[in-house]
């Protein structure tokens, strides 16, 4: 998986980091890419990396607050008129279908692209044969969601080497053993497909959370994820402030993570009162907790 931070502040962008939205690229071999949550400015973003919106397949809405969906009508209207075809689908909280379509309605506009919207309520929201996503209710003023996106385990590497010594000829029965099948060959002999397999390969989890004060969902959005990207607006010394507007601190997430068993901790949406140094001591009150913390900027990419 690959993600790409288009935007880190929280509430209102700064000169320098543009509000909420992520991309990912799920899977390596396969051309999808996703958007989770889109404030304002998010395709004025895109121009700056090589990312093209008419390739979306998914967007993920957290909530309904603007720093996260205002950009929402102009992107969806931007991809028409480059001529899109690409269907896309819009998965969020009830309340995104009305969004989206008032939006277009009322400013005279459409998709000349299959659009799909999908309100949901939590639980399992996609899964297929890939990709499991998962979604969690969350603590905000308003419906709130994290998603915690699962690659399948895949088969380990077929030992061609081996088959091809037992006299199997390579070809369409690769394939077969490589899914685990067990054949009957032309001489009459049985061959096992996981008798020739490398060990299983354990897919990626990524957990994304949308804007929360400390909630028990955490620990089950986030257990053991090889990467959460998790909100850290204020400092650890305002956190009546901050769980009082349903957000997290740096060291409420930082400890979050470390509970949870997670490899890697992003930290982003940050308060905007934060410049650049001030944001750096954010990271430190992190990392003292957890270690394994990072701090997002606009446009950086981080492999998961």
């Amino acid at each position: 998986m690959e993600l790409t931070f288009l935007g880190t502040s929280a509430g209102v962008p700064t000169r320098t980091r543009n509000v909420t939205a992520i991309t990912l690229t799920p899977l390596e071999n396969k051309p999808d890419l996703w958007l989770f949550d889109c404030g304002e400015g998010t395709q004025q973003q895109m121009l700056h990396t090589q990312i093209n919106p008419g390739k979306l397949t998914r967007i993920f809405i957290t909530h309904l607050h603007g720093d996260h969906i205002f950009g929402l009508p102009g992107l969806l209207c931007s991809r028409s008129m480059a001529g899109s075809q690409v269907p896309l689908t819009v998965y969020g909280p009830a309340g995104i279908r009305q969004f989206i379509e008032m939006s277009l309605a009322l400013s005279g506009s459409w998709t000349s692209y299959p659009l799909e919207i999908i309100e949901i309520d939590g639980g399992v929201v996609l899964d297929d044969a890939d990709v499991r996503v998962t979604a969690y209710p969350l603590t905000h003023p308003v419906e709130c969601y994290g998603y915690r996106i699962e690659q399948h385990d895949k088969p380990g590497t077929l030992d061609a080497a081996r088959l091809i010594a037992a006299g199997v000829t390579p070809g369409p029965l690769f394939q077969r053993l490589k899914q685990g099948e067990t054949l009957e060959l032309e001489d009459g002999r049985v061959i096992c497909g996981a008798d020739f397999l490398g060990e299983t390969r354990k897919g990626k989890t990524l957990a994304i959370f949308g804007d929360t004060a400390p909630t028990p969902a955490g620990m089950a959005l986030a257990s053991d994820a090889d990467v959460m990207v998790h909100e850290t607006t204020l400092e650890a010394a305002m956190a009546e402030k901050a769980n009082g507007r349903g957000h997290s601190t740096t060291v409420q997430a930082a400890e979050l993570a470390r509970a949870a068993g997670v490899k890697r901790m992003i930290a982003t949406h940050l308060s905007s009162r934060y410049d650049a140094v001030a944001c750096q001591a954010l990271l430190e009150e992190c990392r003292a907790v957890f270690p394994a913390s990072e701090l997002a900027r606009d446009f950086l990419t981080v492999t998961v």
